[in-house]
């Protein structure tokens, strides 16, 4: 459920190329305050994927509202405390 959240999201991600020491830019509009920057494209793909995951931990541990991407959602998932 969250593997295919996080690449719905990816999907979704918008890039662009910013006047900047790491010049690719990369967020996702639907999850707020979701970005990340890196040298190469693949480079801000791969940490927009781990503020994704980040992003997503928190929410859930939080109780926040995950918004529903397409037809993927994020429901009853519960941390557990180990």
């Amino acid at each position: 459920m969250l593997t295919e959240y996080i690449e719905e999201a990816l999907k979704r991600a918008k890039y662009e190329i910013i006047d900047d020491e790491e010049p690719y830019y990369g967020e996702v509009p639907e999850l707020k305050g979701v970005w990340a920057s890196g040298k190469t494209l693949e480079e801000c793909r791969k940490k927009l994927k781990e503020v994704i995951e980040g992003w997503l931990i928190l929410s859930i541990k939080k109780g926040l509202s995950i918004p529903k991407l397409g037809s993927i959602t994020v429901e009853d998932v519960k941390m557990v405390r180990i």
